[in-house]
This record gives structure tokens, sequence and C-alpha cells, in this order.
């Protein structure tokens, strides 16, 4: 990578889009397509771990998601759960630190274990924060967050006067990490679809045409550059 390594972002978030459309222009099923890109997306993580990132969060499923037939459903959620049992490994010895996020209510069981044994497993790890949005809703974060907080008013530990945006963040998913530099969506596709409402205020975004399991690592670069040669303000002039 020829990007200058003083001014790489720390934490990169990417909207994966484009498995359907990949698979579907391909005259293949949408699940080829999916795991197509559950394939990229390793590729990506293992590449940004290499030169120097420090987390990357990806949009795997979102609240909305379910919306689509139960066929897809499915075959995605089996496909994640293959995912997470088989990659935990593979991450574990490349020492990355894998971290779902997002509400587990509605996912059964065996996705449950299977999302605690993968972080478990990778817990002490030191390399990229991987974090999975899985089952998330971007609204729903910001929502259970408020009620987190609501309750401790009614316990009495804090009061409704002395709420900071830290307060916020600290029941959020991401709490702990620094918010995103960098959004990546593919496809083509120029929105957020409730994705890192909160966390995403000030991050550059990048658009990209080609669909998700066409991305290689020299698009990542390439984002990384655009992103180098922008001036952040954060609202200042």
């Amino acid at each position: 990578m020829d990007s200058k390594k003083e001014n790489l972002p720390k934490h990169i978030a990417i909207i994966m889009d484009g498995n359907r459309r990949w698979a579907r222009a391909k005259g293949k099923p949408a699940g080829i397509g999916h795991k197509e890109g559950a394939k990229v997306l390793e590729k990506i993580v293992r590449y940004a771990n290499k030169i120097g990132i420090e987390h990357i969060t990806v949009y795997a499923f979102s609240t909305e998601n379910w919306k689509r037939t139960e066929e897809e459903v499915s075959a995605l959620m089996t496909l994640f759960q293959s995912y997470l049992d088989d990659y935990s490994k593979r991450a574990d010895s490349e020492n990355i630190k894998v971290k779902i996020i997002g509400n587990r209510e509605g996912l059964s069981e065996k996705m449950k274990n299977s999302i605690e044994k993968c972080m478990e497993r990778t817990k002490d790890n030191t390399g990229i924060v991987f974090n999975i949005a899985l089952n998330y809703g971007g609204r729903e974060e910001i929502l259970q967050s408020v009620k987190q907080i609501a309750n401790q008013i009614e316990q009495g530990n804090i009061s409704a006067k002395d709420i900071t945006e830290k307060d916020i963040e600290k029941y959020l998913y991401t709490t702990g990490q620094p918010d995103p530099d960098l959004l990546i969506r593919t496809s083509g596709e120029i929105r957020l679809s409730n994705f890192l409402l909160w966390q995403l205020s000030y991050s550059e975004f990048v658009f990209i045409e080609k669909n998700w399991p066409d991305f290689t690592e020299k698009d990542l670069d390439q984002a990384i550059e655009i992103y180098q040669k922008r001036t952040r303000k954060f609202g200042a002039n």
C-alpha cells in the first residue's frame, strides 16, 4: 500500500452491498452471492489488519433484513453461524479480535452460542477489532441506550440534567471504540440504511460502484487514499 501510513483511518465501517445483485448478474441464487461476499470480507479484514487498521465494522444483517423471504433469511443465518464457527479459528491464529454487535433477541440459541464462542476465543487478541453488525439497527441501538440511561435515572444514579454524550455512548454497542473515520459502501447505493447513525456523525463517506463480491484490497487502498486527501473539520470553519 502506497498511502501515507501516518494518516491511516483508525476505524473503517463498511456497508457490504451488492451480494444479491452480483449473483443475479451471473444467473446464480442469492446464497452464492452471500458466500462469495463472506470470502471477500475475510480477505479484506486480513488485509486491513496487515496494513495497521485498528477497527473495522461491517453491516452483516440489519433489523430490517428480516423482511426478506424466509428462504433467504434462513440461508443467511445458516451461513452466519457456519462462518462464525469456522472463522473464529482463523481469526484467532491471525490475532484478530471478533466482536458481534447488535440485538441478539430473535436469534437462535445455536447462533447465540456460536457468537459467544467466537468472541470468547478471540477476546485476548491484540490485532484489529473486527465488529460484525448482526441483527443491528442504528435507531434501535440509540433507543436501547436511552432506555439504559432512563433506568439509571429511575435508580437515582444520574439526573436528567447531567446526561452527556458520553452517557449515551457508554451504552452503544461500540462503547470503548473510536467512531469510524471512514465509511465505505459498495454497489453504488448512497445512503446509510440505519447503520451506525450516532457513530458516523463526522465520518468521511466513500461510495463505490462495484458490488461487494468484486471488492478488492486495491479498492480498500483507493478508499483510504481518498480519505487521506480530505480535510476533516468536525464542524469547524
